[in-house]
């Protein structure tokens, strides 16, 4: 069965950075273009970063342009998200998600940007 696991998040000041990796497995990781989101308290979840399957393409959120940055290794299963210059707004739950035959989501992990 499709897993994938975030991890990484945790509290950072403004303008600080972290760097959340997603474990996959369960579906050729490879074939694959994976997802970014996030949920804040209130809001709707939205994507924030997606890579395609061999790493080529790359697209974000206009609230994280040039400060997000998203890879993958397909060789560990692995998608990153650098998050850089962070900002009390960028505050959520980040997760994990791919879509093979359905949709599938990671557990989560929360971010906070708060001094």
């Amino acid at each position: 069965q499709v897993q994938l696991v975030e991890s990484g998040g945790g509290l950072v000041q403004p303008g600080g950075s972290l760097r959340l990796s997603c474990a996959a497995s369960g579906f050729l990781f490879s074939s694959y273009t994976m997802n970014w989101y996030r949920q804040a308290p209130g809001k709707e979840r939205e994507l924030v970063a997606a890579v395609t399957s061999a790493g080529g393409s790359t697209d974000y959120a206009d609230s994280v342009k040039g400060r997000f940055t998203i890879s993958r290794d397909n060789a560990k299963n692995t998608v990153y998200l650098q998050m850089n210059s962070l900002k009390p707004e960028d505050t959520a739950v980040y997760y994990c998600s791919v879509r093979t035959f359905s949709r599938y989501w990671g557990q989560g992990t929360q971010v906070t940007v708060s001094s």
